[in-house]
């Protein structure tokens, strides 16, 4: 498919771009403690600069260093020390034809006192936010004064630095956001009451810009168009706001919706569609003359191309497909988007920055370590390297190894490579797994790689083909207890569920509620079976990121299902369950026709154990070595594939 809409070429004010696709701003904590950008966040935006992006819009650069710190290791330009490691950064980047916009950032009351030295967070009210859990104070007037200083010094230190704009952060529930809002607002001073004293602060800050940078130096305002919370922004009041916006002078408007309090709205899990809330684009640019740049959950180029051809936006945002995949754009252009690793929208990269640490990706074990793994040793020499498995970690494994010119033969005893990608991908609404996982597959076809299918690998039969080495992804099976009854016939695996092989009757008790066991609840209760979920520990989801279990549980819980966290399985029968209370031991029993186990998974030792004992250069990786998640699988097959050797 010929993306003709997307390679357009574009302009913001006086900016010309090559072309329809930005990166919009994510958060990655790859800088320095003290918020110069490093040679590793260089090299992290180098590499989507290369990828063919027109436009980068980087991480949250802080504007103050008191209380402005909305991650440990965020950009700063406090400073006019911040310059030179910046413009390093900037022309980098600019060497690849990529644009770079500086997004200035302040979190208001979306942060946390132990980023700030303990110090009380603010914002324009002393209103908590729900999902923060903590009270800021209200700032005083001459602290907003200097807070526009603050954001126009950060626009001069942005430009001297080489960048070819700004963006202002009034979107997601941050502090300007805050101030536009009438939920987060409710001042009596120059900075709240009306609408035009809500946009004040704002106003000035735009105004202040353009005069110290030059009218033609390019200024984005991102803004959430519906912060899709009760008393918040909705989107008539937010075409107003970005009509007064564009009559300030702006370049340029970015389009995107929710705050903390509404977090699936602003960074959805894998669940939600792809242009889910492209009305609030389309209605925006409706209402302006300016660029409209849009995030819409875009994972694949067809979908950005059909917002672009239906007048959604101008631009279209690919963030987190930049993260999955830094050559998501040459991909679409060289007619190879079939082959583009696509997000899958686990949240894992925000995970890990709510951990602390920099953020990673689930399908991409290269984010964040660009640097680390920038050249792999083209050292293979055609050597023979035996993959054994075709799950993600031997897939991701196998890929690299052929880069590196091995003569790598991939083993797999099913009919379809994926391994576990073909059960996680049978739950409701996962298709974007399907998606990603038939992206790698396609990867692997127009590979090198020798792949042999319906193959079970044997030691006799790995050692007629005489390898330099070989890779264990043989994966794991289904935990199965040592418990009575666990072997009738009306009991079933999760897997066994998910992918049609077994048949679940009447009403259902599903025995644990990680994320496999609660998408196979999910997806009995979708065809009506009455559902009892138990789960030994005491919280459902042990282990699930917070937001996709809060996105699942809104679902599942309408079929209302029983729920008994912190109950261990003691017995089955063919009439039901029994089970144990972990706080005082009493035993209770739970009708039910059919049992369903999600108990978790066991490494395949006894096939790992016979290619130890045979073979001396061995990696074993994946689930086969330690049950994990797709993030760990692909990451152990990128890292070991990368330091591999057969001296």
């Amino acid at each position: 498919m010929k993306y003709e809409k997307l390679f357009e070429r574009g302009r913001i004010g006086k900016l010309n771009l090559k072309n329809r696709v930005v990166m919009p701003a994510i958060g990655v904590n790859l800088a320095n403690s003290q918020g110069e950008a490093t040679d590793v966040i260089t090299r992290y935006y180098e590499e989507r600069a290369k990828g063919g992006v027109g436009l980068i819009i980087t991480e949250i650069a802080r504007i103050d260093d008191e209380y402005g710190v909305g991650t440990p290791n965020q950009l700063s330009v406090t400073e006019g020390r911040h310059i030179p490691h910046l413009e390093r950064m900037i022309e980098t980047i600019q060497k690849h034809g990529t644009k770079v916009f500086i997004q200035l950032h302040h979190p208001g009351r979306e942060t946390k006192s132990s980023l700030i030295g303990g110090k009380q967070i603010v914002a324009p009210s002393a209103i908590m936010c729900k999902a923060t859990q903590e009270m800021p104070r209200a700032l005083t007037t001459e602290e907003c004064e200097g807070l526009v200083k603050s954001f126009i010094k950060g626009a001069v230190i942005s430009k001297t630095a080489g960048a070819d704009g700004v963006e202002i952060h009034a979107a997601h529930g941050y502090l300007l956001n805050q101030f536009i809002s009438p939920y987060t607002n409710v001042r009596t001073d120059k900075y709240g009451g009306s609408f035009h004293n809500r946009l004040r602060i704002l106003s000035e800050i735009i105004t202040g810009i353009k005069y110290m940078c030059g009218a033609d130096f390019p200024v984005s305002v991102r803004i959430s168009a519906d912060e899709f919370v009760e008393g918040g922004l909705k989107l008539p009041e937010s075409v107003k706001i970005a009509r007064t916006l564009e009559s300030l002078g702006i370049d340029a408007i970015n389009v995107s919706s929710g705050t903390y309090e509404s977090a699936t709205t602003i960074i959805e899990p894998g669940s939600y569609p792809q242009g889910w809330k492209k009305h609030l684009a389309t209605e925006i640019r409706k209402n302006v003359k300016i660029p409209v740049i849009a995030v819409n959950n875009i994972k694949d180029p067809q979908t950005a191309e059909q917002l672009l051809n239906d007048g959604v936006c101008d631009f279209v945002g690919v963030a987190r497909g930049h993260l999955a995949d830094p050559n998501w754009v040459n991909k679409a252009r060289d007619g190879k988007s079939d082959q583009i690793r696509k997000c899958i929208g686990c949240l894992n990269c925000f995970a890990e920055l709510n951990q602390g640490r920099h953020t990673k990706c689930a399908v991409n074990a290269r984010v964040g370590r660009e640097i680390e793994f920038s050249d792999p040793n083209i050292d293979g020499e055609g050597k023979t390297v035996v993959v054994i498995g075709g799950g993600p970690a031997g897939m991701q494994a196998a890929l690299l190894l052929d880069q590196r010119k091995y003569r790598t033969i991939l083993i797999d005893e099913r009919e379809k490579l994926g391994g576990t990608l073909n059960v996680a991908d049978k739950a409701p609404i996962k298709e974007k797994v399907a998606d990603m996982n038939n992206g790698m597959i396609r990867e692997i076809e127009e590979s090198g790689v020798d792949v042999r299918m319906n193959t079970k690998a044997t030691v006799e039969m790995v050692k007629e083909l005489n390898p330099d080495g070989i890779f264990v992804a043989v994966g794991a099976t289904p935990a199965i207890p040592p418990i009575p009854g666990i072997q009738g016939k009306n009991v079933m695996l999760a897997e066994d569920v998910l992918t049609g092989k077994s048949v679940a009757t009447g009403r259902v008790a599903v025995i644990g509620s990680g994320l496999t066991g609660l998408e196979t609840a999910e997806l009995l209760a979708d065809k009506g079976h009455p559902i009892t979920l138990v789960e030994m520990q005491k919280n459902i989801g042990p282990g699930i990121n917070r937001t996709i279990l809060v996105d699942l549980m809104m679902r599942f819980q309408k079929h209302e299902p029983v729920i008994i966290p912190n109950h261990r399985l003691m017995g089955i029968s063919e009439n039901g369950i029994t089970i144990m209370n972990q706080m005082n031991n009493q035993v209770m029993q739970i009708e039910a026709d059919t049992v369903v186990l999600a108990l978790g998974v066991a490494p395949r030792r006894s096939m790992v154990n016979e290619f130890l004992d045979a073979f001396e250069n061995i990696r074993v990786i994946g689930d086969a070595e330690k049950a994990g998640r797709i993030q760990e699988a692909i990451k152990e097959g990128y890292s070991q594939a990368f330091a591999f050797t057969t001296k």
